[in-house]
């Protein structure tokens, strides 16, 4: 009977202690989709600005000229090679991959439609954040979010946007980011 009395008081003292030590431990603060897309957008807007690539297709190269952003200086034999040179409006908005200021058009038959080139867009702009979803909690006591990355395209003359939009063009993406607690705030840790 003396025994049962002492474990019912040890156990009764290890209740009290694990109760006490459990309402002495903070929770983590909720990570909310709007708080991480905060955290995400703040990282974009910190990053330097850059351009963005355009694949530019028959369809764009088209647009180009109406947009007297380069014009045909050079038809080859073939009919279907040709040089365009940028013009003064053109150098204003974009700069071709190789550096030159002349789009070698090189499709490999008159029928061909999947020949295209780069253009970096010269006007500089973030990256955007938006539609944070999933957010899950990880191993190490992180969590981790999906979001979508788009490219910027404020700053980009009309004529260059519709460029952009042709298909072949890829103007966002999905990505997770992680998130650390540190302290009682979390922190954006690692994008990918």
């Amino acid at each position: 009977m003396r025994n049962v009395k002492k474990m019912m008081s040890l156990g009764a003292v290890a209740l009290l202690g694990a109760g006490m030590f459990l309402t002495g431990c903070k929770s983590a603060p909720e990570l909310t989709a709007a708080d991480a897309l905060k955290l995400i957008q703040a990282k974009y807007d910190q990053t330097a600005p850059a351009g963005a690539n355009v694949t530019v297709d028959e369809v764009g190269l088209g647009q180009g000229v109406t947009a007297k952003y380069w014009g045909r200086t050079t038809l080859y034999p073939n009919k279907y090679w040709a040089d365009f040179t940028l013009t003064p409006e053109g150098k204003k908005v974009v700069k071709l991959a190789s550096g030159k200021d002349v789009i070698e058009w090189r499709p490999d038959s008159p029928t061909d439609k999947k020949f295209s080139i780069v253009v970096t867009t010269v006007a500089a702009n973030h990256l955007k954040a938006h539609d944070v979803t999933n957010i899950q909690d990880e191993v190490g006591g992180t969590k981790s979010a999906t979001f979508t990355e788009a490219i910027s395209l404020e700053g980009v003359p009309d004529a260059l946007q519709a460029i952009a939009h042709n298909p072949g063009n890829k103007l966002s993406s999905k990505h997770q980011a992680t998130f650390v607690l540190e302290g009682d705030a979390w922190k954006l840790q690692a994008i990918q």
